[in-house]
């Protein structure tokens, strides 16, 4: 069971850190460009202290196909939740139709093969 909750919990956790590092400093246009990219350099490198161990031990149970799919559900989950409540972004119903569009495709990696 570890092996197949850890890889998510722990890709919740990196994808956190990431959308932190990528699009954090949104908010701060007025720093300069340099200390962002420093400040977001050393937030990714938290990212990837989660997101090896993730893809490590999840390969034990999960396809690395079935890896990649949980990590682009989970970002775009994080992303979703991270545009609304940080940077006061709506989502529209094209951002909700294109997501489900890209979940549906994950119940097909995971439902497959036809």
């Amino acid at each position: 069971m570890f092996a197949y909750l850890a890889p998510v919990l722990l890709l919740v956790g990196s994808n956190l850190f990431m959308t932190l590092a990528w699009y954090g400093h949104l908010k701060f246009t007025d720093k300069p460009l340099v200390l962002v990219i420093f400040v977001s350099w050393g937030i990714a490198l938290l990212e990837y202290c989660l997101a090896v161990p993730a893809n490590r031990i999840g390969h034990t149970v999960y396809s690395a196909a079935e890896l990649k799919t949980i990590q682009e559900v989970i970002t775009l989950s994080v992303f979703a939740a991270f545009s609304v409540v940080y940077l006061k972004e709506a989502l529209t119903l094209n951002h909700v139709v294109g997501f489900g569009l890209i979940f549906a495709g994950a119940v097909v990696i995971f439902r497959g093969p036809f």
